[in-house]
């Protein structure tokens, strides 16, 4: 949480002209070079830092930077303003933390109750897309696959079809949903696992698609087993 607060804050102190674009997008004219800096500083800003934050006041950010960068008195110290960020993202991580377990649980109650799909003890949900028959890969096996992960709304976050190519690991070395999973299949075999969170990334989720608390689905094709 920290760091966030410290990337904002340095970029804050870096902005010269923002508090010049407060304008309407039509009205604004980049005539200059320093106009584009500005406009493209602007852009990077709302990109990279912004848009973590959620909704924000536009006014009051702009305010913000325009005292701090020319030395004016602030309504806060900066340490002051670490601390409203952290407590922000500690706000935000927490109201989603909370949506995403309970949309996971739905979700996963409502597809147990599917034709098809089975529940294992640890509570991975699976369901054959293609059955196969033949060995099975033991969790210190090296296994190569092609798969698909989606969130519950559908959002891919990852797919070796879309990189054209299957990825090969070791069976051990991956979600615990994964290890356990691929483990019932036969190459050739084609399954879809719905995995908990307990399963997946835990509580802190994975990279910026896959949040805390996120149950996944993954269709998955096993195509080979090294031993």
């Amino acid at each position: 949480m920290k760091s966030k607060a410290l990337v904002l804050s340095a970029l804050l102190l870096a902005l010269t002209a923002c508090e010049k674009k407060e304008s309407a997008p039509a009205e604004v004219n980049l005539a200059t070079d320093e106009d584009r800096f500005s406009y493209a500083l602007g852009m990077l800003v709302g990109e990279r830092v912004l848009k973590q934050y959620g909704e924000v006041d536009y006014q009051l950010l702009l305010a913000g930077m325009r005292a701090q960068h020319q030395d004016q008195a602030t309504l806060l110290t900066l340490e002051e303003a670490g601390d409203s960020l952290n407590a922000h993202s500690e706000k935000q991580f927490a109201e989603q933390s909370a949506g995403n377990r309970k949309r996971g649980e739905d979700y996963l109650k409502s597809n147990s109750e599917k034709d098809g799909v089975q529940v294992t003890e640890s509570g991975l949900q699976y369901s054959v897309l293609t059955p196969a028959d033949g060995p099975k890969p033991k969790a210190t096996d090296e296994v190569t696959v092609h798969y698909r992960g989606t969130l519950i709304d559908g959002t891919e976050f990852d797919s070796s079809y879309s990189r054209g190519a299957p990825t090969s690991f070791t069976l051990n070395q991956v979600i615990p949903g994964w290890t356990e999973g691929l483990q019932l299949m036969s190459i050739g075999a084609k399954y879809q696992f719905v995995i908990p969170y307990s399963l997946g990334y835990g509580e802190r989720g994975a990279g910026g698609q896959i949040g805390p608390f996120e149950t996944l689905i993954f269709e998955v094709e096993l195509i080979d087993i090294k031993s």
